[in-house]
């Protein structure tokens, strides 16, 4: 066994929450080379890169084994805009599956129990990802929650992830365990007393928090200060800097030779410059008329044909030969081709 010392520089996973419209996106902007799962299309008015937006939670898991998978990286940074709606994705996902209309059709709240165990899943490749020097970063929306310590009397209200957290399904206490660095994000307002006794508030600037307080969740395993400007210079110093490769100086090895220059041969034709005798056709593009649009990303995001799918569901016996993708029966699609579409892939590779 091989004993290590010292701090270990490397990728970040971090949170960054706050109140609607505080600037969590921008800020999220600000990191390096950021590439942008864009769950909510907030980020319509920024000149970001980002990946299709998904509509599902399957399109999600694709699009991180896709950033998994490159070589090299496709970016320094994976950004999650946001954590709350790809809640809703897995939630839409569990109920398709589920074939529920409803998360309390389930008793004892198993249906939440499957969308933490999604979400789980989504953190597990989040997790690949850090292993592959790639930060990550959730964006999340704040709620006021209702908050009472079990020593004491009365209740206050306190900032917290707007995620699930039922006790046996609590999203929010998960992002928060895995997380390296909390930050929330808010107006610093300041109250005074007038002359005649009336409060009123001043101030505005936004901040960011990055310590435990009883009004809000917040964490940071880099001693940063308890409060600093909303900006990403104000945490740059934790995050391990591009390494440029190094400008090698030619040596100077004394007076030139002078080169005769080299005949260039003239280029051969390509294709398009030879006239042929017919005209090439491109080939038709895909039907997806009728066929279920989380069914028609997942498709389009692996690649494969509607020709392969119906293919692979007739070699298992499931679907006639001949029968279009378009008329198979729609729990059919959400359960076995959505729900299960890993075990379909592997059938058609």
């Amino acid at each position: 066994m091989e004993i290590t010392r010292g701090v270990q520089r490397g990728a970040q996973r971090v949170c960054i929450y706050g109140p609607e419209g505080i600037g969590k996106t921008t800020l999220a902007a600000q990191f390096p080379e950021p590439l942008f799962i864009d769950t909510e299309g907030s980020t319509r008015h920024i000149d970001v890169a980002r990946l299709p937006d998904p509509t599902s939670a399957a399109m999600v898991q694709e699009e991180l084994d896709w950033i998994i998978n490159q070589r090299p990286a496709p970016c320094q940074t994976v950004v999650i805009d946001t954590a709350d709606w790809l809640e809703k994705l897995i939630k839409q996902q569990v109920m398709d599956t589920l074939q529920i209309k409803s998360m309390e059709q389930m008793s004892y709240g198993k249906a939440y129990v499957y969308v933490w165990e999604g979400f789980g899943r989504i953190l597990a490749q989040c997790d690949r990802i850090i292993k592959n020097g790639i930060n990550v970063v959730f964006t999340a929306h704040a709620a006021l929650r209702k908050f009472e310590q079990p020593d004491e009397l009365g209740a206050y209200d306190r900032w917290e992830l707007k995620l699930q957290n039922s006790a046996k399904s609590n999203i929010c206490a998960m992002l928060k365990e895995w997380a390296d660095l909390i930050l929330f994000c808010n107006y610093e307002i300041h109250t005074y007393k007038t002359d005649d006794d009336k409060v009123k508030a001043s101030g505005g600037q936004r901040v960011m928090y990055t310590s435990h307080h009883p009004s809000w969740d917040a964490k940071n395993r880099h001693g940063l200060p308890e409060k600093v400007p909303m900006s990403f210079s104000s945490i740059a110093s934790i995050f391990p800097a591009v390494i440029e490769p190094a400008k090698v100086e030619q040596p100077n090895i004394g007076p030139t030779v002078p080169i005769e220059p080299v005949k260039v041969q003239e280029a051969p034709k390509v294709l398009e410059d030879i006239e042929l005798p017919f005209e090439i056709e491109d080939e038709p593009a895909e039907d997806f008329t009728g066929i279920p649009q989380a069914l028609v990303d997942l498709i389009k995001a692996s690649g494969f044909t509607i020709a392969q799918v119906e293919q692979a569901v007739v070699r298992k016996g499931y679907m006639p030969e001949g029968m279009p993708l378009r008329d198979y029966p729609k729990d059919f699609v959400e359960g076995c081709l959505i729900g299960a579409w890993d075990a379909v892939k592997a059938t058609i590779i």
